[in-house]
């Protein structure tokens, strides 16, 4: 570890909750349905969507009606896709003629990009259509992503309202998170990207002569618009294979640093929101700052990790003089790309700018506990936060049971049912990942993806449906994943990791809604400080380690170990 490196990580913290006051004040306006800079403009195209869908904008929905919306929304962005992605080769925007997509890998794609998961069992350059790429996965990068704000919003209003029967209006949140914050703010980050020299054209792939006399193909297209939304909206999905390790996806370090800050800036906005929403921002800063001491934790590991690797790995061909160096751009380093692996596995991001499968067996353990714990620290967005408030309502009720009294949050008494409510959803996740895991690890079509035998080859497995489970989409870059086995077994584990928790956390969101305000008292549990602080996180790490400990054994621990004697898969 070096101080440069560490100033890179200060850096990016200070830049990014330096953005957390502007924005989160610009959403909670917004979604309060203030007037706002951009309405002016936007106000009548927005007004204009509503008429045309039959939408009207001022009846509100009680929280099934707003899930039922929801699903039937995801539903069809599921079916439109997958019909593409089935018809790619006689769709427009084709110029090298690539044909439809199989079933199974059609399936796995479409229930990717529409759970805000884009896992890719494909080489995007080699696979998708520029028709495919904009009309068809950008276009779900923006509606998943704004299906997430719409849910983090829907449970923040359960948390704010006082006898309540409404939580929104699901057709209303995602027309403005699209039309009035993915959209102005993509246009102006695809045009940095576009500066910085990210591709955007309609033009055949390039064929050049290298100086050996060989033949190449660079591949190109509308890049930047993707590039800018794959981030903003914590989608992960690059266009091209490589992801933002490539040159035409993330060409510079000043480009690096965008990305990584657009990942995490809507979701640690959105706690800003909840603290304008219930009167107190210190709550608000509570849950950021939970957030925020398990992700700077994870940076320290991931960064000791790679960086510490000569130590105890020096007779390892790969490992240089400055650390582990294997699978990382070297415009980039240890320190941005460790940061750059702990922001896109926090997040439901998945975009890698360095391979994962190369880091070494406790830097890449860190990835994979970010994914496992249901990617809690800032998130996806919305994803993250609504993710986070569920562990805050376990946490707020075990601190009830040992004073004896009911539990209250933010003026609403934590009662048996949100509590069944926040277990079953939290359980999904874990369910899906070491369900899945467990399948693939006994069956011959689950072993053959594997590219290392050992507790690595264990990793790539166990990271593969974590990422799935978790919606993130980053890889073990080993695995073989472009199978029927597990196209659809990872297909229906992001079909788990997305819906079996937004269901019982909007009927949460009613529940809460429909309550009246508690006084607080001189038993209520401070939430706005410190000890809450540490009891959630406490909390997160406490579930993450008695659910999954057994199998990270197994897998990255089970490595280091042999590792350290030498031994490598």
């Amino acid at each position: 570890m070096t101080v440069n490196g560490w100033l890179q990580i200060l850096f990016y913290c200070a830049l990014l909750l330096l953005s957390v006051r502007p924005l989160g004040g610009y959403l909670h306006r917004l979604f309060a349905g203030e007037r706002v800079l951009l309405t002016p403009v936007l106000g009548p195209v927005e007004r204009g969507f509503y008429r045309l869908a039959g939408v009207d904008a001022k009846q509100e929905q009680g929280w099934l009606a707003y899930a039922i919306a929801m699903l039937v929304f995801n539903l069809l962005g599921f079916v439109l896709l997958y019909a593409m992605l089935r018809t790619q080769q006689w769709l427009p925007l084709n110029p090298q003629q690539l044909p439809n997509l199989p079933a199974d890998l059609a399936f796995n794609t479409a229930m990717s990009f529409t759970t805000n998961t884009n896992w890719q069992a494909y080489g995007g350059e080699a696979t998708m259509s520029y028709f495919s790429q904009m009309v068809g996965l950008a276009v779900q990068n923006f509606l998943s992503a704004a299906t997430g704000i719409a849910l983090a919003l829907a449970l923040i209003r359960g948390f704010a309202r006082k006898s309540a029967q409404a939580i929104g209006n699901a057709w209303v949140d995602l027309t403005r998170a699209t039309l009035y914050l993915l959209l102005p703010v993509c246009l102006v980050f695809a045009v940095v990207l576009i500066w910085q020299g990210v591709p955007q054209n309609f033009a055949a792939y390039t064929e050049a002569t290298t100086l050996e006399g060989a033949k190449q193909l660079i591949a190109q297209g509308p890049i930047a618009s993707q590039e800018a939304i794959k981030m903003l909206g914590t989608n992960g999905g690059g266009f091209l294979n490589a992801n933002s390790s490539h040159p035409f996806e993330n060409p510079t370090p000043l480009s690096n640093l965008v990305e990584m800050l657009a990942i995490f800036l809507i979701g640690a906005a959105l706690t800003d929101v909840f603290g304008r929403a219930v009167g107190n921002r210190w709550q608000g800063h509570a849950i950021l700052g939970a957030m925020m001491v398990l992700f700077i934790a994870g940076v320290a590991a991931a960064y000791w990790a790679e960086s510490a690797a000569p130590n105890a790995l020096a007779h390892f061909d790969a490992v240089q003089a400055t650390g582990n160096l294997e699978g990382k751009e070297t415009r980039f380093g240890i320190a941005s790309s460790a940061l750059f692996a702990v922001i896109t596995t926090a997040a439901s991001c998945g975009a890698v700018n360095a391979m994962h499968d190369s880091f070494t067996a406790l830097g890449g353990a860190v990835p994979l506990l970010n994914m496992m714990l249901g990617e809690v620290i800032i998130g996806g967005v919305g994803a993250g936060f609504y993710g986070m408030m569920l562990y805050a309502l376990i946490a707020i009720f075990m601190a009830g049971l040992m004073v004896g009294r009911t539990p209250e949050y933010v003026g609403k008494k934590i009662e048996a049912r949100e509590i069944k409510l926040a277990s079953l959803a939290v359980l999904a996740t874990p369910l899906a990942i070491l369900g899945f895991t467990a399948i693939a690890c006994v069956l011959p079509a689950g072993l053959k993806g594997l590219a290392n035998a050992g507790p690595h080859g264990f990793s790539e497995m166990l990271y593969a449906y974590s990422s799935a489970a978790a919606n993130n989409g980053s890889a073990f870059a080993g695995l073989s994943a472009n199978s029927v086995f597990y196209n659809v077994t990872l297909g229906l584990a992001m079909l788990i990791g997305r819906f079996a928790i937004i269901v019982p956390m909007l009927a949460i969101a009613g529940s809460l809604a429909a309550k009246k305000q508690v006084p607080a008292s001189a038993g209520t549990l401070p939430t706005d400080g410190g000890l809450f602080v540490a009891l959630v996180v406490a909390v997160v790490l406490v579930f993450g380690g008695l659910t999954f400990l057994p199998s990270l054994v197994l897998g990255p621990i089970a490595e280091h170990v042999t590792m350290l004697a030498g031994s490598r898969y």
